[in-house]
């Protein structure tokens, strides 16, 4: 008798190629998986540099923060006045930290909905005492219109918007109240103070500390965000400080900031 041998048929080599080429396909979705999952994990572990929001509205913000590996989260509103509503104001952690992907940044933003004050009664304080109350109800010093009076400096009206400010109404806190105020021709006079150097905010006080009105404004770095406004500092100013020649109170300081 002859020696029968096993020959496989077609059916059992296809059913082996068929088993052995799922495996690979298994194999190689199991390696892309890990891989995916690998690099996600590497990216969330790995320091990134946190962007300015500021001046942001929140879509520009949530956009800047995806490209970013980062979160941003609302945590709370103020009211400032030239900033636009609803944009950030503020974040934490500030911007260039470094910081693992996903992390939370909290903003601050303006509020939608400006925070109403009361207006207060400014007529017979000083100019002085005005800002000081001005400050404290989150409004602002605008133009100082002098008048002669017996009494330099002393506050003779408040306007709002070319309008009386009546004490006692409501009004949007940040708003800019101009004053009347009295003018003895006998010390009419004052000096332009030197603030180059200074940043925005402060300069503006010391000019109209000075008994002077703010003149025009230019930025030399072109538009600005509100928190760039803020850290702008004087590199020009016109007139030029001086200690000698005198000027009328009331008279414009134009200024440059770089």
């Amino acid at each position: 008798m002859g020696i029968n041998r096993f020959k496989p048929s077609s059916s059992v080599f296809s059913w082996l190629l068929r088993n052995l080429a799922g495996a690979v396909v298994a194999i190689f979705a199991l390696v892309s998986v890990i891989s995916i999952v690998l690099a996600v994990y590497t990216r969330h572990n790995r320091e990134l540099e946190v962007p300015d929001f500021s001046g942001m509205s929140l879509e520009q913000a949530e956009k800047a923060a995806r490209s970013a590996g980062v979160v941003t989260e609302v945590y709370d509103s103020v009211f400032v006045h030239g900033l636009g509503r609803g944009d950030v104001f503020s974040q934490n952690p500030k911007a260039g930290s470094m910081v693992k992907g996903g992390r939370r940044v909290l903003l601050i933003v303006n509020a939608v909905n400006p925070k109403q004050v009361t207006m207060p009664s400014l007529v017979g304080l000083s100019m002085r005492q005005a800002k000081s109350e001005l400050d404290s109800r989150g409004l602002i010093l605008g133009r100082l219109v002098y008048v002669n009076d017996m009494a330099t400096n002393n506050v003779l009206g408040q306007y709002h918007g070319g309008f009386e400010a009546i004490p006692g109404d409501m009004i949007e806190s940040g708003s800019r109240i101009d004053l009347k105020v009295g003018l003895d021709a006998s010390e009419a006079t004052t000096f332009v103070p030197d603030v180059k150097g200074l940043k925005y905010s402060r300069a503006l006080d010391v000019i109209q500390e000075s008994s002077l009105n703010v003149g025009r404004i230019v930025f030399r770095n072109g538009p600005q965000t509100y928190s760039d406004t803020l850290n702008a500092v004087v590199s020009g100013q016109s007139p030029e400080p001086s200690e000698e020649s005198a000027v009328i109170m009331g008279t414009e300081v134009s200024l440059v900031f770089e």
